[in-house]
């Protein structure tokens, strides 16, 4: 988040801070006196530590790169810390004119502070800033996210989101050639913050902006955040990156780093596990959490997994580097939006989901939740901890086309100058073959590994509260109506949702009862059971502070609010009073955050799947990529769950009733049987006219041989209500590659296996066949993890 709420507007005690405020010049970077640099204190520094002034900068800073304060760059500075107008409606998004593109920008924005176990309250060294206009031109809008690490990372992405903008204005080539307006404010800015007293030798920030300036927008970034924008392409619409994340994956940034002395290893190179000699890393998708990094030559520092940066000026001597690639961009009609996000948002969401994501919503506030939301979730599946999550979002309205083709140009200031120009409307990552941007990842970092394993061998799950508070099933059917569609349950399990059902708590109100105020810490999402409710918000308008009333809650509208609260402690944006007498369904942070965080989503796949002897011998990563692609069916007592005439191929695992098998018997022979009847938890079997019945019982399972490639034709009907975890063949050939047929299998197998010409048809029930000897003609099988 760009600031909290005790570091910025308190004398308009505005309460949007909670999504990070937009001021530049008015938040402090926290006691810099206490994180000084003892041995350089070149810069020169206010006692407050405060950036307000125009003419802060100093002496030796306006000799950088011929920066020179002209009247109108005091006036687009001092505009920077005119924070009322920046404020968000109570829509949650704004617009702003483009004159002489005659368009219009609407954009929202969302920051969400990391969760980090060991360190609660680690502060979010995410920030960001928007200027509508940026200095004094109406035709000029600035959007900017900054990443900040380190110790002294929230101080650090702070001071360079103020001072790079008040850099680029004060240069003298901004309003004629932008391109070097922008290179030169990367490279004072960061010169300023080696000089000031702020401690960045192990610390500092990424920074991806964007400058609108009419039709056409220049990006330009250092780091490994991302800049993407859509594109229609008939019907569909497609990401295209506007920015190459500079990371040791590019051959080029890794030869770069490495002729500046740079040693690039893992942590597992670093700590002995692997041959520091050979590349072990291939591409981020598959990096396990464990990127190349860089390092000095003797040392195991600074650790850096990107290869630019502003700040870190240790790592400065081994070649990362403050200076941006600058993309240049002439917007067309066929761009609906672009976005800027770090990258919490891209470690496990590709710029093409992104943008799918934000291509359902109208409001670019919604979109911004469903993509913190879902990264949210993504990082406490796959990590232990979540990244700080940024990202703006602006849509590009009312824009005719300037011509028929597009051009991406990117500019190289370093010598020799070089100037590549992209035919119709190629992404820079076009430029180079081995500069892509990498997909998201989708494995397992080795911590969550470890954290699983060690659950599955010590047995030890999550236990959710018992419910407190008893429902009717009148009640439990309009919560679960209110969660169908939400994007912060979506994707939960019918088990999960159950528990979560299990957890929210009844709260009985009164008229004139406030249920969350505004510049509180909320900690609770609501659902509204009954009764009317009211949003109050305290707004500047005309310079005077009034109170709004923006929307109204009722039940019949299937009416939630405080959503973000389960993610994040930041003071609220508004206030909710009762207007009448009603009831609410409330789920603590603490809860949501424990089903999401413990091993009650994964353990109990795990076990199931274990307990399918097929499985016996893969392992937890394997397991684990099969759980994800598990989906939950229910049934009702009776119903028909596979017809024998239906083409399915898909393990069934029972989680709760029981399952009967109908299978025809003259379609039998001995293989089939043992196949059928292997590790099935039968209640009982029995041969009814031509057919063999087969009852399973709950933890069993039934339609493994589909996996590995033989067809049996059964009829699967429920007994009593019946839920069952299915994967089919297609997912799972996906993740894990196809298994041997029997046909195909070594000797050894077929061997273990009765033929029918020597076992009678009455034999067939009392077969066995032990599975996991199907997994030891598997030696050679490519299993993909």
């Amino acid at each position: 988040m760009g600031c909290s709420a005790s570091k910025c507007c308190s004398q308009l005690k505005c309460s949007l801070c909670s999504n990070g405020c937009l001021c530049l010049g008015q938040t402090s970077d926290s006691s810099r006196e206490s994180r000084g640099k003892s041995s350089r204190g070149r810069g020169k520094t206010d006692s407050t530590g405060s950036d307000d002034s125009s003419d802060d900068l100093g002496e030796d800073d306006d000799a950088l790169n011929q920066m020179c304060t002209t009247r109108e760059s005091t006036v687009g500075i001092s505009r920077l810390s005119r924070v009322s107008s920046q404020f968000l409606p109570p829509d949650g998004s704004r617009k702003v004119q483009v004159p002489l593109g005659n368009y219009y920008l609407r954009y929202s924005y969302l920051s969400q502070r990391g969760y980090y176990p060991e360190s609660l309250d680690k502060p979010n060294q995410d920030s960001y800033c928007i200027h509508t206009p940026f200095g004094t031109s109406p035709d000029d809008h600035f959007f900017g996210v900054f990443d900040g690490h380190g110790e002294y990372g929230a101080q650090c992405s702070q001071f360079v989101k103020r001072r790079l903008c008040e850099n680029l204005l004060r240069d003298n080539r901004f309003r004629t050639d932008a391109v070097l307006a922008l290179h030169a404010a990367f490279v004072a800015t960061n010169l300023q913050l080696h000089a000031d007293n702020l401690d960045d030798s192990m610390s500092g920030t990424t920074a991806i902006t964007i400058l609108v300036r009419g039709k056409t927008i220049y990006v330009a970034n250092t780091g490994d955040s991302r800049a993407v924008i859509a594109e229609k392409r008939g019907d569909d619409i497609v990401a295209v990156d506007l920015s190459i994340d500079q990371t040791p994956y590019r051959f080029d940034e890794l030869e770069r780093v490495k002729a500046c002395g740079a040693r690039v290893l893992t942590l597992d190179q670093i700590e002995g596990l692997k041959n520091p000699d050979v590349q072990c890393w291939g591409t981020e998708e598959s990096d396990d959490g464990d990127p190349p990094r860089l390092w000095v030559q003797n040392g195991m520092y600074p650790g850096t997994a990107f290869t630019r940066s502003i700040g870190d000026s240790v790592a400065e001597s081994i070649g990362v580097i403050a200076d941006p690639e600058i993309f240049v961009l002439d917007l067309n009609s066929k761009n609906p939006f672009f976005v800027l996000a770090s990258d919490g948002v891209f470690e496990f969401l590709s710029s093409q989901t992104v943008v799918d994501m934000i291509s359902k919503y109208k409001d670019p506030r919604d979109a911004c939740a469903e993509i913190v939301a879902e990264s949210y979730r993504l990082w406490l599946q796959y990590e232990t901890r979540t990244d700080d999550i940024t990202i703006i979002l602006v849509h590009i309205n009312g824009l005719t086309d300037m011509e028929s083709t597009q051009t991406v140009t990117k500019v190289s200031l370093q010598p020799p100058q070089q100037v590549v120009g992209l035919a119709g409307s190629e992404s820079p990552l076009t430029v180079s073959s081995n500069t892509n941007n990498q997909r998201s990842r989708h494995d397992l970092s080795c911590t969550r590994l470890r954290a699983l394993e060690s659950s599955l061998e010590d047995g030890q799950l999550w236990v959710p509260p018992s419910p407190s508070h008893r429902k009717t099933w009148e009640e439990q059917a309009h919560i679960e109506r209110v969660l169908h569609d939400h994007f912060l349950f979506r994707k939960l399990t019918d088990s999960q949702c159950h528990v979560i059902l299990d957890c929210m708590q009844r709260v009985e109100v009164k008229p004139g009862d406030i249920v969350v105020q505004q510049g509180g810490e909320g900690d609770c999402f609501y659902v509204v059971g009954s009764g009317e409710y009211e949003v109050l918000a305290i707004q500047e308008e005309d310079g005077k502070e009034i109170t709004k009333v923006l929307h109204r809650y009722t039940a019949d509208k299937l009416s939630s609010f405080g959503e973000l609260a389960l993610m994040h402690n930041k003071p609220l944006q508004a206030s909710v009073r009762a207007v009448t007498s009603g009831t609410l369904w409330a789920l603590k942070r603490e809860d949501f955050r424990g089903i999401l965080m413990s091993e009650f989503s994964s353990i109990p796949s795990l076990k199931l799947l274990r307990s399918v002897e097929l499985f016996t011998r893969f392992t937890v990563l394997q397991l684990t990529q099969l759980a994800e692609s598990l989906v939950e069916v229910s049934f009702a007592d009776g119903q028909t769950i596979v017809d024998k005439n239906d083409d399915v191929s898909a393990l069934y695992v029972i989680q709760r009733g029981r399952v009967r098998l109908i299978l025809a018997a003259d379609q039998m022979n001995s293989d089939t049987w043992d196949l059928v009847s292997a590790q099935t938890k039968q209640a009982q079997s029995s041969q009814q006219n031509d057919n063999y019945v087969v009852e399973i019982d709950e933890g069993g399972h039934f339609g493994e041989w589909a996996l590995i490639g033989e067809t049996i034709s059964f009829t699967a009907i429920a007994v009593g209500d019946v839920t069952c975890s299915t994967i089919a063949k297609e997912k799972f050939d996906t993740i894990v590659g196809p298994l041997p047929k029997l046909s195909q299998a070594d000797a050894r197998i077929k061997e273990s296996l009765v033929t029918k010409k020597n076992v009678a048809d009455d034999d067939f029930p009392f077969r066995r066949v032990q599975l996991y000897d199907l997994v030891g003609g598997m030696e050679n099988v490519h299993i993909c993890c």
